[in-house]
């Protein structure tokens, strides 16, 4: 097992838990109660704080800092966390806080993501594997990002909110209410305009699930009835299409926010 590599300059703590090749650049901080994943490069500035766990062949760029305590004046302090999945980008300036007692006790966020310049997750988020935030993308405490996501450049999600898996959130786009799986939503505040047609051909989705999700939204989101109504029809029109059904749940799981749809 490799030790790691740490420059003359950075400041590591005795009391943080290192894994096999490490590399820790120039000037970085890794407080007591951080944990590095094997393989995970720090660049030079990076900040570290503890209780964070960082997972294996990461790459922290300058000038991030991911830890510090969170913006919620609730919190005084209490033993909360920071978990990253493997094989994360974080870009610089990035900004990641541990979740609140009053929350869930942690936030997470997920395996392979890519976390632009000037990004930040706030206390309690749920971030799911594979996403992409581009530079100044922000969440709010609170808020749930699922598998898959992008989020375009200066967009925001108000606290409480649910992105569902692969869904597409543009740039600087203001979203106030839940965003349904594979959704597609713009402006501010953001209202649906579609589905994410482009990231569900680079997922591979078959055209025949497209289809299925094309006819589904009309049903719920262009015809006419009432919308109780039209969600029953798709449950009971797509029940074997499990993408279809993930919307549906998705609906039926509303809680805090009320759902984004289209304009008019």
């Amino acid at each position: 097992m490799s030790k790691a590599q740490i420059h003359a300059s950075a400041l590591v703590s005795n009391k943080a838990e290192l894994g096999a090749d490490v590399e820790i650049g120039p000037f970085s901080i890794v407080e007591a109660g951080a944990v590095i994943g094997d393989g995970t490069k720090l660049h030079g500035h990076s900040y570290i704080c503890g209780p964070t766990v960082l997972g294996k062949n990461c790459e922290v760029y300058p000038y991030a800092v991911l830890g510090q305590p969170p913006q919620d004046t609730k919190y005084k302090g209490e033993d909360t966390k920071l978990i990253i999945g493997d094989e994360t980008i974080i870009r610089e300036h990035v900004t990641m806080h541990p979740g609140t007692k009053e929350g869930r006790g942690e936030t997470r966020v997920g395996r392979g993501g890519v976390f632009m310049v000037a990004s930040h997750i706030a206390h309690d988020c749920r971030v799911g594997d594979y996403v992409v935030f581009a530079n100044h993308a922000a969440l709010a405490g609170h808020v749930s990002i699922g598998d898959g996501c992008i989020l375009g450049g200066l967009s925001a999600v108000h606290q409480f909110c649910r992105v569902g898996n692969y869904a597409f959130v543009g740039s600087m786009a203001m979203v106030t209410k839940d965003v349904i799986p594979y959704g597609s939503v713009l402006g501010n505040h953001a209202h649906l305009a579609g589905l994410n047609i482009v990231g569900l051909k680079r997922q591979n989705v078959s055209k025949a699930t497209i289809h299925e999700l094309r006819s589904a939204y009309k049903a719920l989101f262009v015809d006419d009835d009432v919308f109780e109504n039209r969600l029953k029809h798709v449950a009971n029109s797509f029940s074997s299409s499990p993408e279809v059904m993930q919307i549906v749940d998705f609906i039926r799981d509303i809680n805090v926010r009320s759902l984004c749809m289209p304009n008019g």
